[in-house]
């Protein structure tokens, strides 16, 4: 092997077989090895292992933070569902009773309706007959003052005013008796 003459030494020796070993060599390399141990344990390892232990337990708490969230939306999820359910049943019975209203306000306007219509009809049954009653008085003025008109011309003579209202008088009692 040709190269620096100064890194032959610690290649290998040209003249020296595999299985020999330097002592001096195998020890000190044996005693850096130790001592690289030793200072690793100290100080490197502690740091690794806290690493790996914070690792550890951010994992078990994201599981941990996660199994809480899947729970809590779980909870939330049947929560809603309840909330549905309820608004569901709150909606139909505001629609019922919406109904009901509505059928107890046209009953109510119904039985108004009615209730005027009846008054109405009263009214105008009342207004009616006081009309007829005033048309037959009426009637049966004229034909007492045409009775008393046609008496005096018959008898020749004038009939007073009280005579005359004692007729009709007399003949609205015999007409009132006569019709009904």
């Amino acid at each position: 092997m040709e190269g620096p003459p100064s890194m032959i030494p610690f290649i290998a020796s040209e003249s020296a077989s595999p299985v020999d070993v330097q002592l001096l060599t195998l020890g000190t390399t044996i005693v850096v090895f130790i001592v690289f141990l030793l200072l690793a344990m100290k100080f490197v390892w502690p740091h690794i292992l806290k690493g790996l232990d914070e690792r550890d337990e951010k994992l078990r708490n994201d599981l941990k933070a996660a199994e809480e969230a899947r729970h809590q939306a779980k909870d939330a999820l049947a929560q809603y569902e309840q909330e549905l359910r309820s608004a569901r049943t709150e909606a139909g019975e505001m629609i019922a009773k919406a109904r009901d209203d509505a059928k107890a306000a046209a009953e109510e306007l119904r039985a108004n309706n009615t209730r005027e219509l009846a008054q109405l009809k009263k009214s105008a049954a009342a207004e009616i007959e006081a009309a007829k009653k005033a048309a037959i008085s009426e009637l049966h003025a004229e034909a007492s003052t045409l009775a008393v008109a046609i008496a005096s011309r018959v008898l020749g003579r004038e009939i007073s005013a009280t005579d005359q209202q004692s007729l009709v008088d007399d003949s609205l009692a015999e007409l009132t008796r006569s019709s009904t």
